[in-house]
């Protein structure tokens, strides 16, 4: 979902540019368990009501039989490995990491920019050279895991699957040459695992946050309502609204134009998500009014904002992910960006190459979110849909009620 975020920083030799650089270690609050339901599939936007609130919030807490083994306790000195991987419309991000006392450590990563939702603005096929680059990637993802001894593995990919005609035989096909079993997640599920990934970085006084996720092919936006009331307290149950735009920052630079961007231009992108994203915001309209209201994004378009605010050299996670930047700060970095051209923002290490194209379409969708719902603040998340399914995985087996998780 996210659009080509870079996290940091492993440093392993295939991730050369930020884009493609993988994260460090990470932790995240507990998240409570729900085993999957069976159902129909959850509609496609919306104010949830029990039940589909219930089914999706089952999907996104549950495991999937197929892509995991059963689980045995740890033998002794040693802590078990799991695997979450989130094949997006741009990216493909892999974490690998072990139980840790109320969260989890990160112990291998790997994040590749492999557009394999390239050219879905104009087609509804996944293209043979983007399903080549993602295979290739999904091999080395593969072999980290295999390296790690991963016992458990959450495996999905997103809208660039959900739209492409050829999406199932993709999945096939890489479960085939390459052995890993992907699972399209629908679009509430993304919606409530993004949520899950992000929502403990929600000031814990506000009675009103809307967390959104700018991907490639999608963007996922959800109003969480009332204060938390714990801080292992599960977010997803405070979901009053949720939608998933179809409109990410690949769709919409294939449309617009992401070399040489105009402020023309750009306020023509801001339009096109603001009608997009209307039904959401009639949905929400009160969101704003709550105590301590702000907004909490994840994607590259939040984390290179934050990175240009800092003024920073190479990207630093432990600096950008829970930044707070002020409504000021967050027009100043987009204006800034608008000053740019394509070779001045390639050559910033915070962004690369392979997003210089991209970057202003995400300002583009984090501006309509901004005229939507007026926050004088902006928390900055560099985490998502793996953290939510790292939790998911290890909360569902139990091992912070086992020894040394304490």
């Amino acid at each position: 979902m996210s659009d080509g975020q870079a996290d940091s920083r492993g440093r392993i030799p295939e991730t050369p540019t930020r884009a493609m650089m993988d994260e460090s270690a990470t932790t995240a609050p507990e998240s409570p368990h729900r085993r999957p339901q069976a159902g129909p599939a959850p509609p496609r936007e919306g104010s949830p009501s029990r039940e589909t609130a219930h089914a999706s919030h089952a999907a996104a807490q549950g495991g999937h039989a197929a892509l995991a083994r059963a689980y045995t306790p740890p033998r002794h000195g040693r802590r078990d490995a799991y695997a979450a991987l989130d094949l997006g419309t741009n990216n493909c991000r892999l974490l690998v990491a072990e139980p840790a006392s109320h969260g989890f450590r990160v112990i291998d990563a790997f994040s590749r920019i492999v557009r394999l939702g390239e050219g879905l603005g104009t087609s509804d096929r996944l293209s043979e050279e983007a399903v080549e680059r993602t295979v290739e990637a999904l091999r080395i993802c593969r072999a980290k895991m295999q390296a790690r001894g991963v016992v458990r593995s959450k495996i999905i990919a997103t809208e660039a699957c959900r739209l492409a005609v050829n999406g199932a035989a993709f999945v096939e096909r890489v479960r085939a040459e390459v052995g890993l079993d992907l699972e399209i997640v629908d679009r509430q599920t993304e919606a409530y695992l993004a949520v899950t990934g992000c929502a403990a970085l929600a000031d814990p006084r506000a009675e009103s946050v809307v967390i959104f996720d700018i991907g490639g092919g999608s963007t996922e936006i959800a109003w969480l309502d009332g204060a938390a009331t714990n801080p292992s307290a599960d977010p997803t149950l405070r979901i009053r609204a949720w939608d998933s735009l179809p409109v990410g920052v690949v769709t919409l630079a294939e449309r617009h134009g992401g070399v040489e961007v105009t402020r023309h231009t750009f306020e023509g992108m801001v339009e096109e998500v603001s009608e997009k994203l209307s039904g959401f915001a009639i949905r929400a309209a009160s969101a704003a009014t709550g105590a301590n209201f702000h907004l909490l994004g994840t994607s590259g378009t939040v984390t290179t904002l934050a990175a240009m605010h800092l003024r920073l050299v190479r990207y630093e996670r432990r600096r950008v992910d829970g930044l707070w930047m002020s409504d000021a700060e967050v027009s100043e970095a987009i204006d800034d960006l608008l000053g740019t051209r394509l070779q001045q923002r390639a050559d910033n290490p915070c962004i690369g190459r392979d997003r210089a194209d991209l970057v202003l379409a995400g300002c583009a969708i984090l501006e309509a979110i901004r005229r939507a719902f007026p926050s004088e603040r902006l928390r900055i998340a560099d985490r998502g849909l793996r953290e939510g399914l790292l939790m998911n995985m290890m909360r569902e087996d139990g091992v912070w009620r086992r020894g040394g998780y304490r």
